[in-house]
Formats: C-alpha cells, structure tokens, sequence
C-alpha cells in the first residue's frame, strides 16, 4: 500500500469532476487501499479520490474511534435530503482550517462497495456530513466554497503564506 499525496487549496486539480467507476477491477482496490493508507495516516476521516489527483467516483471513510471501521464507496449519491444543521468542518485539503458550514441535516444515499454490491443508507449527524463533504469533492466543491468570499480569500492568502515559509528542521 501506498500514501498518497493529499492536494492542497488553491490547487485548480481540486476542482476537477470525477468520473464514474465502469469496473471494479483489481486497479480500483489498490486504489481504495491507498485512500485508506493516505487517510489514516494524515488522520482524517474522509478522503476522496479527487483529493489524491484521481479523478474517479471513490472516497473512503472511517468514523470508528478505534480507527477499525472503514467504509468504500464507490460511485456514491446522495438521493434525498431534508432539514439544515451547521457543524464545523475541516478539510485534509484545507490543512489547519476549521469552519461551520450549513449542510443538509439527513440524507440518503446509495454507492457499490469493492465487491459490486449496491449499498442504500440513511445518514444524520457526522456520517451525513462526510458523506456530503466527500461527494462535494468529486464534483470540484471545497468546503470553503460554503463559505464567504471574504472568508476564503482570507484562508487562501494564509495557505499561501504558510506554503511560502521555510520548513524549519526540528
């Protein structure tokens, strides 16, 4: 398995749209390995393929404490949706940036799994927003899309300053 590098705000690869998953082929489940590889180790709890510079309809997510629990989904959709909730959102491509963003408060939704199989769900709480906030990637949207355009501006300019800072050695 392999850990993927993470793109990063303002990158324009982050705005790109997936493509549909035609075949889960052995290709596909490295892929999603990886994800998941990439994703522990840059402590998340989400992370699209999109994030990695793949343009392909996969995320992973894993919401367990123990960090056991991980969940592929594969060509996922949101089929339905009711109420708002705010809850704050970070983003591993957005790093050290944390903003309430208003999403939907239930959703359904449906996605294959590594083995073919359609998977239905109702979700609320954290598992609805990551499974939005994933979605949202493969369609080229950032969480701080949600967000003002001041807001943005301001988290761009601090993402570009921090990237232009000379790493100190520890």
């Amino acid at each position: 398995m392999t850990v993927l590098t993470v793109l990063h705000f303002p990158d324009p690869n982050l705005r790109k749209k997936a493509v549909a998953i035609e075949v889960i082929d052995a290709e596909v489940k490295i892929l999603a390995q990886d994800l998941l590889e990439t994703m522990y180790a840059e402590k998340g709890i989400g992370l699209a393929a999109t994030q990695a510079n793949v343009q392909r309809r996969l995320i992973v997510m894993d919401l367990s404490e123990e960090k056991n629990n991980p969940v592929i989904m594969i060509n996922p959709e949101i089929t339905a949706s009711e109420g708002t909730e705010e809850m704050q959102e970070g983003c591993l491509s957005v790093p050290g940036f944390y903003e309430t963003v208003q999403r939907s408060e239930k959703i359904n939704y449906h996605y294959l799994d590594l083995n073919g199989d359609h998977i239905s769900g109702t979700a609320d709480g954290l598992l609805a927003v990551c499974v939005q906030h994933e979605i949202d990637h493969l369609n080229g949207k950032l969480f701080i899309d949600y967000l003002s355009p001041l807001k943005r501006r301001i988290i761009q300019k601090k993402i570009l300053k921090q990237d232009k800072q000379p790493q100190q050695l520890l």
